[in-house]
């Protein structure tokens, strides 16, 4: 399965992609543009209204589900035809700027969660007004958090992600480890630590190389913020101080932190982490222990069967914490029928809907009604350790305007932490950038 993370540019052709991407987008929107055009007069002929939704291909099963749920919609209106557009998730986020930049923004728009509060501090979004009662209240808290900024809901996901230890059971076993069974019982750090030990000692006596570890090194990009900010969290630190979102200073560079992430910077020195080059680490047995998103339970699923476990991730001292965040719909500031655009949006919470699209990425579904009946998120199935993370114990990366900045800063610290370098002076550049981002903007004040 394709993982959602590896398509982010690296550092050193960054600049070459951002103006590939850039004329791509606008020959993108000169194509959207015409096309709309067409669409809407070919509608208004037969009296339908035409929304035009922007989404991104992802996973090809996932692309082909969202055209199918769009088939069903105009199948089922009659005075409301909606016009899917495909956006490349691939610098997704240049797109979006260049149709905000040129006024020609969607009717509807998805996009990645962590990018709510940006895009509607600059105007981009309306609020999701309308949503009914029955849909609001049977939501996840987890994306009524990922939704929500300055007080108003802005965008609603049909899924959320889980993030855990993905483990070799047989494995685990020969090394009498404990098996946590939900998140109070996480390891300790310094469980974790001491099972990591026993586990390369028990793979180089059997002629192993001792990388037992796989935290997903071959993935880029947004994977590092996503996979590693709830581990701060979880040792007393955070990305920023969330009572007013004003500087990192204190807390991204604090003790905590530093001791944190020294232990990551720790597995990579020792040699415990497969490069995972092929993206086989675990499902070929070299390593014990995934540090993954929910994606990857289908393929670990047939590679380990009833072996494979799921597992929370390390307590690093004030419990276990966990990552989440989805893709989202909202409605634009261009949108001239927002309650058209409501309604594909209303369309696509169905619960029919929403079994769907998790059936075809294998994330976790966003009302709670649809888990109830789900087989794999269920009280008693294989996931629901996922579920249970979401009411519990999982962090949304900080709702602010300043995330893009953060997590760009943050990838730099984590980009240190995997070569070997000074921990506090990366979180110390850090947290300079993203202060100095926040004062540059006056505070982000929501207007």
């Amino acid at each position: 399965m394709k993982n959602p993370f590896d398509n982010s540019p690296t550092r050193p052709d960054h600049a070459r992609k951002f103006w590939i991407a850039m004329i791509l987008g606008l020959l993108l929107l000169f194509t959207t543009c015409c096309n709309k055009r067409t669409e809407h007069d070919g509608n208004a002929a037969k009296g339908r209204v035409t929304i035009t939704v922007w989404a991104h291909h992802g996973k090809p099963e996932e692309w082909k589900t969202i055209q199918s749920q769009v088939e069903r919609f105009n199948a089922s209106q009659t005075n409301v035809a909606a016009k899917l557009v495909e956006i490349a998730e691939a610098n997704y986020d240049t797109q979006v700027q260049s149709a905000a930049a040129s006024r020609q923004l969607p009717d509807v728009l998805e996009f990645d969660g962590p990018m709510l509060a940006n895009y509607a501090w600059k105007g981009y979004l309306k609020p999701l007004e309308g949503l009914p009662a029955e849909i609001q209240s049977d939501l996840l808290p987890s994306i009524v958090q990922q939704g929500t900024y300055g007080g108003k809901f802005y965008a609603v996901g049909t899924f959320d992600s889980g993030l855990g230890l993905f483990a070799n059971r047989r494995l685990l076993e020969q090394v009498s480890a404990r098996i946590p069974t939900n998140v109070a019982s996480a390891w300790t750090i310094d469980e974790f630590n001491q099972l990591l030990a026993r586990l390369v000692e028990q793979e180089k006596r059997s002629g192993g190389d001792g990388q037992v570890l796989d935290l997903k090194r071959d993935y880029r990009g947004e994977w590092w913020t996503y996979g590693f900010y709830a581990s701060l969290v979880s040792a007393g630190a955070d990305l920023i101080d969330r009572t007013k979102y004003q500087s990192a200073a204190g807390v991204l560079n604090s003790s905590q932190a530093v001791e944190a992430l020294s232990n990551l910077r720790q597995w990579f020195k020792a040699g415990y982490v497969d490069p995972n080059t092929d993206g086989r680490a675990f499902v070929d047995g070299r390593t014990a222990v995934s540090w993954v998103g929910h994606w990857e339970y289908p393929r670990y699923r047939q590679a380990l069967s009833e072996q494979l476990v799921l597992l929370p991730l390390p307590n690093f001292g004030q419990g276990s914490r966990t990552g989440m965040g989805s893709w989202a719909w909202g409605v634009t500031r261009e949108c001239r029928n927002p309650e058209a655009a409501l309604r594909f949006i209303e369309f696509l919470m169905r619960p029919e809907e929403i079994e769907a699209i998790v059936a075809a990425n294998g994330a976790v579904p966003a009302r709670r009604s649809v888990i109830e009946r789900s087989e794999l998120y269920r009280a008693v199935g294989p996931l629901h350790l996922y579920a249970e993370q979401l009411s519990q114990s999982a962090v949304p990366r900080p709702v602010t305007p300043a995330y893009p900045v953060i997590t760009s800063a943050f990838q730099e610290v984590m980009a240190k932490v995997i070569e070997g370098g000074d921990v506090k002076n990366a979180l110390d550049g850090a947290a300079k950038t993203i202060d100095q981002d926040i004062s540059d903007n006056g505070g982000y004040a929501i207007k």
